[in-house]
């Protein structure tokens, strides 16, 4: 049913549609369609999944210097950004990555509650995208919900018929995006177009191709309240401070019904019991019952309230982002007088500064010298003193190169032995080599003497890296 509320200030009628007059949490017992309502978090919840999510599809496409500008290369054990190539012996810096995002994710969260699921996921993006391209094929949510229910018949075949052809043909789009961050993006879609993928690239590619679309197009909603983790976690990372939804419930109640022509009584609230901010929820729960577990915090329903409103003339705000404190009078918090969310802030900054130390030292090659232990010297024929040392020379570019190996420091007169000729180290891996320094006895002063070696490529001298340890000899 439906009633015409005047807009007293603008002298207009408007038609409000009440196709609830009862609701509760669905469970999955029948799809949720959720109405598209213009507005201002509408428009942001757009924008910033095209920001996230945009890139996902076109960033491995980019090339540099004839290669893949990034490329997760798990094959040879590498990753491969611009000019900058991540080995295994570096991957400490990809946990202080997730760390930092999982320390973002949980500042956010106790600042705004569920921000990353109501605007970022990719469970709510893909969902978002699939039951919008549903909006324009079936038409709005009475008429989808008037298709689901209606008998077999040609014109709901054509249209369902097209909107799943799209949803699958968005959901192989999805699987072939996540493959080729790992993979060679055009020798991939080689492959793919002459059906050359090996086992795991179809394996993957099928996994994510029928995981998206029933994720997106039949889970929906119900893979965030029943599957996933942060649905079930979020609830302590929040308090009475943390910025969500909220149902302003002074000023709503007691909520009522507004009819053109019927003066309301004195005590009824601004809310309307339109039914507005439940038809946008993309979970279908109703604020005004309160705080629930289904609610992602993507702010549709402000916009349906603030439409309603303006259409009725009354003030926005009666749904805001707000804190419960606020809500019961208690004076907000700014963001850094939460205690928890400065200690998120804290290890973000140490993780990131971990982050760009090990970026700035990362070099294209690395050397390692294990000083031979026993012994840790041999006394030869003629008087002088010899050590060895396993050299582990770490090449980080994506040419195989020959290094040569000096030394400063150390005992006067030595002599490097094995290293006469320069020696070839591979590409993306570590080499080993032995070495011996040899040093007249009479120059070999002390026990220990501090020796620095250093490892240079002949193709490429700026390729280098050095190392210090120790000449041993005989107690003097």
């Amino acid at each position: 049913m439906n009633d015409e509320l005047e807009n007293k200030e603008m002298g207009t009628v408007t038609t409000i549609y009440h196709e609830f007059e009862t609701w509760k949490v669905n469970r999955g017992e029948k799809t949720i369609h959720a109405k598209r309502m213009p507005g201002f978090f509408r428009t942001v919840k757009n924008y910033t999944q095209l920001a996230l999510w945009l890139p996902f599809f076109l960033v491995p496409y980019l090339r540099w210097n004839d290669k893949q500008a990034i490329l997760w290369d798990i094959q040879n054990r590498q990753f491969h950004f611009f000019n900058l190539t991540v080995l295994p012996q570096d991957i400490w810096m990809l946990s202080l990555v997730l760390l930092i995002a999982a320390m973002t994710l949980f500042g956010v969260t106790s600042v705004a509650s569920r921000v990353w699921c109501g605007y970022f996921c990719f469970q709510t993006a893909w969902t978002d995208w699939f039951t919008w391209l549903e909006d324009k094929i079936e038409g709005n949510p009475q008429a989808r919900r008037k298709l689901d229910d209606a008998p077999l018949s040609l014109d709901k075949i054509k249209k369902k018929g097209l909107k799943h052809a799209i949803w699958m043909l968005i959901a192989l789009l999805t699987g072939i995006s996540f493959s080729i961050w790992f993979v060679d993006a055009f020798q991939y879609w080689n492959n793919l177009v002459h059906l050359n993928l090996p086992r795991v690239g179809w394996v993957v590619l099928a996994m994510f191709f029928f995981g998206t679309y029933i994720l997106a197009g039949f889970l929906r909603e119900q893979a965030c309240i029943w599957l996933c983790p942060y649905a079930r976690i979020q609830g302590v990372m929040g308090d009475s401070q943390t910025i969500l939804p909220t149902y302003d419930v002074k000023r709503g109640e007691p909520r009522g019904k507004m009819r053109r022509g019927v003066e309301t009584g004195a005590t009824q609230g601004d809310c309307i019991d339109c039914f507005q901010c439940v038809q946008v929820c993309p979970t279908g729960v109703d604020i005004r019952d309160g705080q629930q577990l289904g609610c992602i915090t993507c702010g549709l329903c402000l916009d349906a309230c603030d439409a309603i409103m303006d259409k009725v003339g009354k003030p926005r705000g009666l749904i805001r982002y707000a804190s419960l404190d606020e809500m019961s009078g208690k004076p907000a918090k700014k963001m850094y007088q939460h205690p928890r969310t400065m200690v998120y802030l804290t290890i973000i900054l140490i993780a990131l500064s971990g982050i760009v130390y090990g970026l700035t030292h990362l070099g294209s090659m690395t050397l390692r010298v294990i000083p031979e232990r026993q012994p840790l010297f041999v006394t030869m024929s003629d008087g002088s003193v010899q050590n060895k040392y396993d050299f582990k020379v770490l090449n980080k570019t994506d040419k195989d190169l020959h290094v040569k190996v000096s030394a400063e420091g150390g005992v006067s007169g030595q002599a490097i032995i094995g290293a006469e000729t320069p020696l070839l180290t591979h590409h993306g891996r570590g080499t080993s080599f032995t070495i011996f320094v040899k040093a007249p006895g009479a120059s070999v002063m002390q026990e220990v003497t501090p020796i620095e070696f250093r490892v240079e490529a002949v193709e490429d001298p700026a390729v280098s890296a050095e190392y210090t340890s120790n000449f041993n000899g005989p107690k003097r």
